[in-house]
Parts: C-alpha cells; sequence; structure tokens
C-alpha cells in the first residue's frame, strides 16, 4: 500500500518561526556592534522598533478577528531590520512610526507574511526617508555632524577602509560594520537559510555598473574608490538581509541572479547618476516590484510538459 498525498512531495523541518529566529540571531553581531559604537539612543531606537512592530501586528490581528501571528518572530526581524536602517541620533518616535507603516501598510493590508509586495523594513525606511527627510539624514553623533562614508566617496574625498571595514566609522546602526555583517551573513549561509545566488549577483553587478558608470563619467575609478562603496553603506546589510527575504525575491534559481543584477543595476544608478550617496533601499524595493514579472519570464517548463502543436 502507497501512502499518496498531494504535492509538494519534499518535507522539510523548517518553519517561519525557525527561520526568523535564525535571521534574529544572524543580525545579534551587528546589533551589539551598533549599540557598542553609538550608545544609549541605538538601544532605545531598536527597542521603539520593535515594540511598535510587534504591537502593531498584535493590534491588527485583534481588530480584524484574526489569528494572532506575532509568535512567528517576522515582526520582531522587521523591526531589528528597520532599526538598523536608522540614524543612530535619531529620536525614538521615528522609528515607532516606520515600525507602524511596517507592519499595518507594507504587510499587514497585504495581507500578512508571505502576501506583502515589498520588505516591509525598506518600504518603512524610504516613508520616513521621504517624510522626515532632515531627520533620517542626520548622522550627528555626541552633537557632532558629520558626513557618512559614503557620502564622502560621492564628494570625491577618500575613507579609512580599515575603519569602514571594522566599523569605525558613522552612519545606521546596522550598516557601519561589514565586520559584524558578515559573521552574521555566514552564519545564514551555514544554516542554509540563504543562498549565495542573490548576495553575490547583487554585489557583483552593484560594483560592475558603479564602474562602468563612473569610468564614463570621469576616467578609470581606483581600488579605494570601489572598495569604499563595497564596504560602506547598506550594501552588505541590504544584500545578505533584505534582498534575500523570501517573500519579496524570486524562488527560481536563475530570477534569483536576474534580480541581483537588477537592483545592482539600480543601486549603482542611484549611487552614481543620482542625486543621493546610497541607493541600496530604494533599489531593493523596486527589485521586489518587479519579481512577480522576474518569475514569469524564469519559471522552469513542467517536467514532461510539450508544447501544443498548431495544425
Amino acid at each position: 500500500m502507497y501512502n499518496v498525498s498531494v504535492s509538494p512531495h519534499i518535507r522539510d523541518k523548517s518553519s517561519t518561526t525557525k527561520i526568523m529566529l535564525d535571521v534574529c540571531i544572524a543580525l545579534v553581531p551587528a546589533l551589539i556592534f551598533g549599540i557598542w559604537h553609538f550608545g544609549i539612543n541605538a538601544l532605545i531606537i531598536t527597542v521603539s522598533a520593535v515594540l511598535s512592530c510587534v504591537i502593531s501586528e498584535i493590534a491588527f490581528d485583534l481588530i480584524t478577528k484574526k489569528p494572532v501571528t506575532v509568535f512567528d518572530l517576522s515582526a520582531v526581524v522587521t523591526g531589528i531590520l528597520l532599526a538598523l536602517n536608522m540614524p543612530p541620533s535619531v529620536s525614538w518616535w521615528i522609528p515607532a512610526v516606520g515600525g507602524v507603516f511596517a507592519i499595518i501598510v507594507v504587510k499587514m493590508l497585504f495581507g500578512g507574511i508571505g502576501q506583502n509586495i515589498m520588505n516591509p523594513a525598506l518600504g518603512a525606511r524610504c516613508f520616513l526617508v521621504i517624510s522626515f527627510a532632515s531627520r533620517m539624514t542626520d548622522f550627528s553623533v555626541d552633537g557632532v555632524s558629520s558626513a557618512t562614508p559614503i557620502a564622502s566617496i560621492k564628494a570625491g574625498e577618500s575613507i579609512d577602509l580599515l575603519d569602514a571595514f571594522l566599523g569605525l566609522q558613522t552612519g545606521c546602526i546596522g550598516e557601519v560594520s561589514c565586520a559584524a555583517l558578515l559573521i552574521g551573513a555566514a552564519y545564514l549561509i551555514i544554516k542554509k537559510v540563504i543562498t549565495i545566488r542573490i548576495p553575490a549577483s547583487y554585489i557583483l553587478s552593484t560594483l560592475l555598473f558603479i564602474f562602468i558608470f563612473s569610468a564614463f563619467r570621469g576616467g578609470v575609478p581606483s581600488a579605494d574608490f570601489m572598495l569604499g562603496h563595497l564596504l560602506t553603506g547598506g550594501l552588505i546589510l541590504g544584500a545578505f538581509f533584505m534582498a534575500t527575504d523570501y517573500t519579496t525575491s524570486p524562488i527560481t534559481k536563475n530570477g534569483q541572479i536576474i534580480y541581483g543584477i537588477l537592483i545592482g543595476f539600480l543601486t549603482a544608478v542611484f549611487r552614481i547618476l543620482g542625486s543621493s550617496a546610497e541607493g541600496v533601499s530604494y533599489a531593493i524595493i523596486t527589485g521586489n516590484l518587479i519579481v512577480p514579472l522576474i518569475e514569469k519570464i524564469t519559471v522552469p517548463k513542467a517536467f514532461g510538459m510539450k508544447k501544443h502543436e498548431e495544425v
């Protein structure tokens, strides 16, 4: 006797809660470093963002009389990612507003986890940048204002690449230390939560297009210039922790590579040809919106399917 069941027939012990817990663990190194580097306000921002996301999801589920889904930890992940994308000096209520927008508008109104059309944390960050531009671009620490390393690079200035790798610089809470982010990224890859396809195609294509655009504008860019774009800004954070979001990235292998190249191209356009020094957030959410088309053109042919021949 055979035990016949409907597809899919491949079983896996993974669950949403387990995957989200792994992502939380992977974000711990960058979060701890950000709090150590920027101080108590970074912790306040993180607590505000996470609580806002969790409370917003619980409130929405209770109001709409749906099962409470907050225990899958996806709201916690959204809150942490939102906090890591915040300037370290921003007021606590800014990430709180962002958390409400991320969960209610970007996630729950589209049907909850698995249904949102863009990454909730990045959608909220872009909303905050548009709504509170001066606060979201203020990277002053202890009352001393300074340009972020990626802004300095765009202005033609040089930066200390070792400081950029270690995180001894200014910037958003979670993007400053490549070393901490890469530790978390390695954890996700080892645990098979993500594959290297999207991050690799995204990072490599970003650097390639930055090289091409820079060469057309003013000659061959230096190695320090290219490494500066790799080590500063939100490229590493975006590539490993947000572009790989299951819901808003392609499921096909070829689609993932195309998606990575697309957002890499957009990031280079925003950074080199645009007025802003950064471009990761807008590149990824734009790519999120194009994912259905990418999946449509990269879906593999079903086994045994034969093209219909017209008579």
